[in-house]
């Protein structure tokens, strides 16, 4: 479903050259020293004294991808570290000091069941805890479900803990399969997101988080204007000039995409998400005497107008435009920068920093080639980038 394709040999071959910049990065700490290394990076706790013999010897047999994967064994590396890698995603200050929602615990989940991380933007899922885990039933209208996990320090390595559920069958769901997104219609980055003004938030914040890209990064003054909303001036302060050559340059590309939102809102009394089919959220044709030759939101198709130009590389591999949420997961998800981003990601958290300087963009890139050939594995693409910075 719109994904790239790579050959083994391909594989094999980013495999290599990843496998050469690890060697090149590490070769100056004794396998007992790298693996403990490696489990600090990733778990934030010492191993135990056989954790750290079995890893040691992985190291020592030149395995040290594998002991990287026995470290994410601990649980810590999902409440603690996976945590904090997920929870910015979920709220607009982009802090790690909130409380556990379903979004998060979706991210968690996904990745420790090894899941294609794309699915996160499309798929029809959402992960809830199992009855035993909690008392506090899933609600579409509060958060006390999650709290509740997050006070009992719940263990969400544990499938019997954390369970897969598909998100349109929860009792209550006002969404549909068609109508479900992954994260984006959760409850919580709906809470997030969606919730007053425009629904461009929604589009800009999965742009932030998981093509690492703000919009002042997709400025394109080239892009088509005739979706630029009502609400939009042509003439700020009196200058259609500032219109022509900035605001156009964000609003073209984003007003076209945030029509797939057109649908949802996230109702502030009731406290939960709603959908309303085939019909356009009010918020959409707010303030339409600004500028009435502008755009009316009739339905939510969208198209992507940054394909083309100075965007192109983002590496588009979606459908380009559809209808609604979902379709729209599959276009950000498709593209490299999501690759790139996620793998970037790993990196700063694996690495306690950020890619700097060429070797470390060698290997993001290499990293990123595996991730697209491997399914999009996100353990893999934390395995590696702490053995990149294992001997720092």
């Amino acid at each position: 479903m719109w994904r790239r394709k790579r050959s083994t040999v391909q594989y094999l071959s980013a495999s290599a050259v990843l496998l050469g910049l690890l060697a090149s990065a590490v070769s100056w700490a004794g396998p007992r020293e790298q693996a403990k290394r490696i489990h600090d990076r990733l778990v934030g706790v010492p191993p135990s004294a056989a954790v750290l013999d079995e890893m040691t010897t992985k190291v020592t047999a030149g395995d040290a991808l594998g002991a990287a994967l026995q470290a994410m064994e601990n649980p810590a590396f999902y409440n603690t570290t996976l945590r904090e890698f997920a929870t910015p995603a979920s709220n607009r200050e982009q802090s790690v000091y909130t409380d556990l929602n379903d979004t998060t615990a979706t991210v968690i989940g996904t990745i420790r069941d090894d899941r294609p991380f794309d699915e996160i933007l499309y798929e029809d899922v959402v992960y809830v805890g199992s009855a035993g885990a909690t008392n506090a039933a899933y609600s579409h209208s509060d958060n006390e479900h999650y709290i509740e996990l997050q006070a009992s320090r719940a263990d969400l390595s544990d499938a019997a803990v954390l369970e897969r559920r598909v998100q349109s069958a929860l009792p209550g769901s006002p969404l549909a399969a068609s109508q479900t997104a992954g994260i984006m219609t959760t409850r919580g980055f709906s809470e997030a997101f969606l919730v007053a003004g425009t629904n461009r938030a929604a589009v800009r914040f999965a742009s932030i988080n998981f093509l690492c890209l703000d919009m002042e990064d997709m400025r394109d003054v080239t892009a088509w204007p005739d979706r630029i909303r009502q609400d939009v001036t042509r003439s700020p302060g009196g200058d259609s000039a500032i219109f022509l050559n900035d605001c156009l340059s964000c609003h073209a590309g984003l007003d076209a995409l945030a029509g797939a939102f057109a649908f949802y809102d996230f109702d502030e009394d009731a406290q939960q998400l709603v959908y309303t089919a085939d019909v356009v959220q009010p918020k959409y044709l707010r303030d339409a005497t600004t500028f009435t030759y502008g755009h009316q939101t009739l339905g939510d198709s969208w198209i992507n107008y940054w394909r083309t130009g100075p965007n192109g590389h983002v590496g588009w591999n979606g459908p380009g435009s559809g209808m609604g949420a979902k379709s729209l997961g599959l276009e950000l998800s498709q593209t490299r920068q999501f690759a790139e981003c996620q793998v970037s990601k790993t990196f700063a958290t694996a690495c306690h920093r950020s890619p700097n300087g060429a070797a470390d963009e060698q290997a993001v890139q290499s990293m990123a080639n595996n991730f697209e050939a491997n399914n999009r594995n996100m353990k893999t693409a934390f395995a590696e980038a702490a053995v990149y910075c294992m001997g720092e």
